[in-house]
């Protein structure tokens, strides 16, 4: 079933451009306790936005944290059937065992698009901004589903931490009065904050664009005026320069968050 769900980056090489954004898309954000919502992952935006499968070998995990505590593997059907009333925090991990390979100028558009400085910063120190490059790649994904109507039982899964190389966490619940008209993140890379990633925020329903993007502070943080009701996505890309000595020029992880806002 995971060969069906997920997918192949590799095989989306000619729609880099648009298919950088990776996340857990589930049927339904909101759902009944004891019905069911299946999981599809999805790749890109606007007219490049598709479902596509990858292999299950190269899935470290993917799982579903419970209010009450308990931990479900998720790959096996592909599907989230809620027991409990409350928030349900799902998180896939796949290893770096991708690659791209992309000629200078669209790399350097992706540097630029992306906010990878770093990389930008490598390029210059090597004088090799003109050169193609290659980059090792994997994707971390979470997603938050409610069962039972929305803000009833426990939403503190918003704000955990599952120790993904690059993640995205709440500052808050989404339900918490106290959040106001602000929506408020912090990006982890190594379990450490990272300042100065560019975070966007995008309308899953109307997603040919980024609704809106930040750069992370000094302590990780992004805050983005709250959106109005419906199904949303956070995504962060962030690179290490390598030596090259292998023939690879960068390690990235690709990140997301995916909600629904209530009413």
């Amino acid at each position: 079933m995971i060969a069906r769900l997920l997918t192949v980056a590799a095989l989306c090489l000619p729609l880099w451009a648009g298919a950088h954004d990776f996340w857990v898309n589930p049927d339904r954000f909101v759902v009944a306790v004891g019905a069911s919502t299946a999981l599809r992952m999805q790749v890109g935006h606007g007219d490049a936005r598709r479902t596509s499968p990858i292999p299950s070998r190269r899935i470290l995990r993917f799982a579903a944290w419970t209010p009450g505590g308990d931990v479900i593997d998720l790959r096996g059907d592909g599907k989230l059937a809620p027991a409990e009333a409350g928030l349900h925090l799902l998180a896939l991990e796949t290893d770096a065992n991708a690659q791209s390979h992309l000629p200078a100028g669209r790399f350097n558009a992706y540097v630029k698009d992306e906010g990878l400085w770093p990389a930008a910063a490598e390029r210059d120190k090597r004088g090799t901004k003109g050169q193609d490059a290659i980059e090792r790649y994997r994707r971390v994904a979470k997603a938050l589903v409610q069962a039972g109507e929305p803000g009833e039982g426990s939403q503190d899964l918003a704000t955990k931490r599952v120790g993904l190389p690059l993640e995205i966490v709440l500052a808050r619940p989404l339900s918490d009065p106290d959040g106001g008209d602000t929506l408020a993140a912090q990006v982890l890379f190594q379990g450490r904050p990272l300042a100065r990633a560019l975070v966007k925020l995008t309308d899953l329903d109307h997603d040919a664009q980024p609704a809106a993007a930040r750069t992370t502070d000094g302590a990780g943080r992004v805050v983005f005026r709250r959106p109005p009701p419906g199904h949303w996505l956070l995504n962060v890309v962030w690179t290490t320069p390598l030596s090259g000595d292998d023939g690879i020029d960068f390690d990235t992880v690709f990140s997301s968050l995916s909600f629904a806002v209530p009413p």
